[in-house]
């Protein structure tokens, strides 16, 4: 069970994080806490498992690169952890997670890859399948970004 207090702390770390000097005095003071108050019960809640991971999402437009393609990999489910390493070392992917594959689409590990364009992500996927020894993929290159949007988990005031 989370505490009011912590629940106000991950509502202020949902949005973006402001692009100052202190970030976690300026949110602190937002929500009316000391930065000591919020850095401890952040660290608390990381430590519980509450938070896995929180970090920078880029919008890859705005960075320069132009396409993206999600990579879904049909992968042997005794290599999944070991191929799953190899592929989330490419600094060009920015997301890799399995999923249950269907008798329909039999893919069950996923990559996004980044790039300058379509022919440098397909050239990232070959090297890719090449390093991991899986040589059964398909691309889906993104045509439209219709919705991007982190999770809201508990609202703030600034919300109601």
């Amino acid at each position: 069970m989370l505490s009011d207090l912590e629940k106000k702390v991950i509502a202020s770390i949902q949005q973006d994080m402001p692009v100052v000097h202190r970030p976690y005095s300026h949110l602190a003071q937002r929500i009316g806490l000391s930065e000591d108050t919020l850095i401890d019960t952040l660290r608390r809640l990381c430590k519980r498992g509450v938070i896995r991971r929180f970090g920078a999402t880029l919008r890859h437009q705005r960075t320069g690169y132009l396409a993206n393609a999600m990579a879904a990999w049909r992968v042997a489910e005794e290599r999944i952890d070991e191929v799953g390493r190899v592929m989330a070392s490419f600094r060009q992917v920015s997301h890799c997670y399995r999923r249950n594959p269907t008798a329909r689409w039999p893919y069950n590990l996923y990559t996004m890859i980044h790039a300058d364009d379509e022919a440098a992500c397909r050239e990232t996927a070959r090297v890719m399948a090449q390093a991991a020894v899986v040589d059964d993929y398909t691309l889906l290159f993104s045509r439209q970004e219709l919705k991007k949007t982190s999770m809201i988990y508990f609202a703030t005031d600034d919300d109601e």
